[in-house]
């Protein structure tokens, strides 16, 4: 049991990605506190709108349409360490100007968008450059390990965030939720510092004057001469459009359809939070690149249980719902990007790595807004199972398309029917 856990954790082993992951881990516990109260925080300004829910999440994530494939250009180009610690100070100092807005009672609505649109352009930057950046604090031999940590520790902070958040609205308000998040945000600016660069794996990295020239267009045809690249990049597109919008839908669904409070809001994403921690950690143990088959039996499970939650009728049965929905959509996710960084050269690394958090993310301002129309026109609930059902088609379509290409084909074989005699009693 002992050697399990100590092949569970390897990467922390290594002093750099220890400092790495501990200063994630406390930024992130103040981010989903902020994310939740973000979002309470809309619901009072707007009148409990669903859509103003869904502008805020595309303004949010719009600037990683714009601004993502460059910031994987100025990965491949230039010192990552340097780029992060820009990147989490522009957070630090914009989060802070939010959370005295609120404090002092002088935040109306139009605030909270700009707010939202800023932090998607330090999210921009930031992503597709940690993402990238994994691999130099652990070497190729650790990446598995160290990706699924990063996903346990991401979900880690989304059971504690929520479930803080949630407490510190109801007693206290959003204003101080809204501090502690820029607090905590100052722990990676200090971790990045300690970083010893000296021990960091950049062998592999081609020739500066070959870096100087990277184009994000390079990158592009790079991927899509790569179809074990293109097609978990396809797939993940359509699925965090269409069903990965929780941070939304569960906030209407906690509020419009089960009429209940903050604490319940933050049950509803602890209770996914926790099951995608499980998942996280159920990859930690690969030391491989995940087939493709493993990837798309994902997605055909994610899709089913994001289907089974938005038709589930009561409180309880989605919350139950949303453990093994958490552990799929992590698991999922995590497989795509194992199989994405394991069979990437170094050199594009960081443009395919930007090209990810595109697709991963940047489909957001599309699917957002739409999400946010149909929770409002039809309901919660159906805004769910409907992005479930989306996804599950994109998933079915896909496993298709991968057993043609592999050669498989499917047979049906009409068999007879049976004979029946029929005597007559005399």
């Amino acid at each position: 049991m002992q050697k399990k856990l100590s092949t569970m954790f390897q990467s922390l082993q290594v002093r750099n990605y220890r400092l790495f992951a501990s200063g994630q881990l406390i930024k992130l516990i103040g981010v989903w506190m902020m994310f939740i109260a973000q979002d309470w925080l809309v619901l009072e300004l707007s009148d409990n709108s669903a859509t103003a829910l869904g502008i805020v999440t595309a303004l949010q994530f719009a600037p990683v349409l714009l601004l993502t494939l460059i910031s994987g250009r100025l990965a491949d180009r230039y010192d990552k360490r340097v780029l992060l610690f820009a990147a989490n100070l522009f957070w630090t100092v914009l989060s802070l100007a939010m959370s005295l807005l609120v404090i002092t009672g002088r935040v109306q609505l139009w605030h909270v968008f700009a707010f939202a649109a800023l932090l998607g352009v330090a999210n921009a930057v930031e992503t597709p450059v940690r993402q990238a950046f994994v691999s130099e604090l652990v070497g190729t031999p650790l990446l598995p390990n160290a990706l699924s940590l990063n996903a346990a520790t991401f979900n880690s902070a989304r059971i504690v965030g929520p479930a803080l958040a949630g407490l510190a609205i109801a007693i206290v308000d959003v204003g101080p939720v809204f501090l502690a998040t820029s607090l905590s945000s100052i722990a990676p600016l200090v971790n990045v510092i300690r970083i010893r660069p000296a021990e960091l794996h950049r062998e592999a990295l081609p020739p500066r004057e070959e870096r100087d020239s990277a184009r994000v267009v390079d990158g592009l045809r790079y991927v899509w001469g790569r179809p074990d690249l293109l097609l978990p990049m396809a797939l993940i597109s359509v699925i965090a459009t269409s069903l990965f919008n929780f941070q939304l839908t569960l906030a209407a669904l906690a509020k419009t359809v089960f009429e209940t409070g903050a604490a319940s809001f933050g049950l509803f994403s602890s209770a996914l939070a926790v099951g995608a921690l499980a998942g996280a950690l159920a990859g930690t143990g690969r030391r491989s690149r995940p087939s493709v088959w493993l990837v798309l039996s994902a997605a055909i499970v994610c899709a089913t249980f994001g289907t089974l939650v938005g038709l589930a009728p009561t409180y309880w049965l989605v919350v139950a719902l949303l453990l093994p929905t958490g552990f799929s959509t992590v698991f999922f996710a995590q497989a795509c990007n194992q199989r994405i960084q394991l069979g990437t050269d170094a050199a594009f690394r960081g443009r395919v790595m930007a090209l990810w958090v595109l697709v991963f993310l940047g489909t957001n301002p599309v699917g957002a807004p739409v999400i946010g129309w149909l929770a409002e026109t039809y309901g919660a609930g159906a805004s769910i199972w409907m992005g479930g059902l989306v996804s599950l088609t994109a998933a079915l379509l896909a496993l298709a398309w991968q057993l043609r290409r592999s050669g498989a084909r499917l047979r049906f074989r009409v068999l007879p029917m049976p004979r029946f005699y029929l005597t007559e009693r005399v």
